[in-house]
């Protein structure tokens, strides 16, 4: 390894172990701002859904902890991360992640004021972390009580929300397109309770309460939610397909997102799929992006 890499990957660690004596649970994060180790089960041939119970590493968010043991047991597997992850939604912070993303085009921060004077509410001072995009993470608090979910674009474009399953990257890391940092004066605080005018904004939708209730995930809903779920899901192709260069990874994240949340995830996976290299991304990018979305939105 590169000694500038083996210097970021201290640093990451360095920075982890600082934000796990806080009560930050962290994973070690590849420079794509993924989790940089691999899942055990990567290679079965016919993969069943494991939170950690098999005892190995490589379960993303769910390998996060506060123990220094543990921590630095994580970065020894991954001696290639550059950058960690902080969990969302486990105590003592129940953390929640308001991302304000730059790349979609929108004005989130617009979006965000907007929302709160619509709603009567305002963001308190806490821990704001700035992206190399120039993006920003607000950090929030949340009962105990709520489990907040991930996801895209709901409150309004370009507003992300990293809930229970969800992970933040960390300030200090570094990633392909630069480091991660903090505002001004917010670095040591702690992350403040979220409003509860926003708290409610938050909750989870029915759906998204009881996803397998509702039916299992790529499996047709019954009577007359098939026609309507169908329609949704050619809007989704039709708004990949629309895409423009610089549009594509974009668009076709969003419309992953919507097709997760709405329970169609696997089914419109391939079409989503197929659409994305129609318009100029290849299948590796266009999967990649794909899983992304189902891991924000907690379904993988």
């Amino acid at each position: 390894m590169a000694t500038t890499d083996r210097h970021a990957t201290t640093l990451a660690l360095a920075h982890a172990l600082s934000a796990a004596e806080r009560g930050l649970a962290v994973i070690p994060l590849s420079r794509s701002k993924l989790p940089a180790l691999r899942s055990p089960h990567h290679d079965d041939p016919r993969p069943t859904p494991c939170h950690g119970e098999c005892g190995r590493l490589g379960h993303g968010v769910y390998d996060a902890s506060t123990d220094p043991r543990r921590i630095r047991a994580l970065f020894a597997a991954a001696h290639w991360a550059t950058g960690y992850g902080i969990a969302c939604g486990l105590p003592p912070h129940h953390l929640i992640g308001v991302d304000l993303d730059t790349k979609s085009g929108a004005d989130a921060s617009a979006a965000l004021r907007a929302l709160a004077l619509r709603h009567l509410f305002t963001i308190p001072d806490t821990v704001v972390v700035t992206t190399p995009s120039g993006g920003r993470h607000i950090w929030l608090a949340g009962p105990a009580d709520a489990v907040v979910p991930n996801s895209a674009g709901r409150l309004a474009p370009g507003i992300d929300i990293r809930g229970a399953g969800g992970y933040l990257v960390g300030p200090g890391s570094r990633t392909e397109h630069g480091v991660y940092g903090t505002v001004a004066g917010t670095s040591g605080l702690p992350p403040a309770p979220c409003p509860p005018a926003l708290l409610r904004l938050l909750a989870p939708t029915p759906r998204e309460q009881h996803p397998t209730a509702a039916r299992p995930h790529g499996s047709p809903p019954p009577g007359g939610d098939r026609d309507a779920d169908a329609q949704r899901g050619e809007g989704l192709v039709q708004f990949v397909l629309a895409a423009h260069e610089g549009q594509r990874n974009t668009r076709l994240f969003w419309a992953a997102c919507r097709a997760y949340e709405n329970g169609l995830g696997e089914l419109l996976g391939p079409r989503l799929t197929d659409a994305a290299v129609r318009v100029g991304l290849t299948e590796r990018e266009a999967r990649s992006t794909i899983a992304s979305a189902a891991r924000l939105t907690g379904y993988a």
